[in-house]
């Protein structure tokens, strides 16, 4: 199968199709996920220190037998390590638990806590050659004040998307910058009524492939990097025998009038600042 990249506004090239392992077990579980999808051909991981399994990533990429430049690994910094100093130490322990010596893309997991200070020294990161390409996750309200203060700007964004809320606005605000954007919840949190829109069956029969695949297309052509989370090696199997097909632009613009702004996380920046008081382990 064609895996096909994302072109990042430093000129990196980046799996589009990944294995996100959120609420994967540390240890075997995640080598065993990661293995597996290297064996299929993937080449991106997405990880966090909040998911507490980089050291399984690490110890899979390293049983691969795959040379690190093959491999893509995005992961991403907790609000508690955020702030001047306090980032790059968190960085330098993130590159102990991946067993690497730098990070492909590092993103900002939260818009809360000391967001500017990180990005600082995320900064410092880039120039010192331990991170390639940085990013936020999850920025909305506090968006333009990072911007404000970011001399690089964010290379992807993270956030929600699946066909109810595609998320147009947001790419539009960061194409100025080149900013890539990343889904999660690429299927709605896998919402029935989603993934059964009639568009989608009727695509699925006319292309042979399932519901789930044409989403997965979609969000391909898009432009959107999607990781959607398995350990069933025959899912992540099916997730990634999208490439072989291609929906026209008439079928694009069908599914494009399913926007309605359905979002399944509507947190609060207020609720979000609790997120500052759970310190993740090292």
């Amino acid at each position: 199968m064609t895996q096909t990249y994302l072109t990042l506004n430093n000129g990196l090239k980046m799996p589009q199709f990944g294995l996100g392992v959120y609420l994967v077990p540390e240890g075997r579980e995640t080598v065993d996920a990661c293995l597996n999808a290297f064996g299929l051909g993937v080449r991106h991981i997405d990880t966090a220190h909040a998911y507490q399994n980089e050291r399984g990533v690490g110890e899979a990429l390293k049983q691969s037998g795959l040379k690190r430049e093959e491999v893509w690994i995005t992961t991403k910094l907790w609000p508690t390590e955020y702030g001047e100093g306090k980032t790059l130490q968190g960085i330098g322990k993130m590159l102990e638990r991946l067993q690497t010596d730098y990070i492909d893309l590092l993103l900002l997991h939260q818009q809360v806590g000391d967001y500017v200070g990180a990005w600082k020294d995320m900064e410092k990161a880039v120039e010192s050659g331990k991170v390639r390409a940085i990013g936020i996750s999850n920025f909305n309200e506090n968006l333009e004040d990072l911007l404000k203060h970011a001399t690089v700007k964010p290379a992807a964004v993270q956030v929600e998307c699946h066909p109810y809320f595609p998320q147009n606005e947001l790419k539009k605000r960061m194409a100025e910058y080149g900013t890539i954007l990343e889904s999660w919840y690429p299927l709605g949190h896998g919402d029935k009524n989603l993934i059964n829109e009639p568009v989608f069956t009727k695509l699925a029969q006319k292309y042979k492939k399932t519901n789930v695949k044409i989403i997965l297309r979609w969000h391909i052509q898009e432009g959107n990097a999607v990781f959607p989370k398995t350990t069933d090696p025959q899912h992540l199997k099916d997730n990634f025998d999208i490439f072989d097909f291609e929906l026209t632009a008439e079928e694009m613009a069908e599914i494009a009038e399913l926007d309605n702004g359905k979002r399944y996380y509507n947190a609060t920046l207020a609720e979000q600042e609790r997120f500052t008081q759970w310190k993740p382990a090292d």
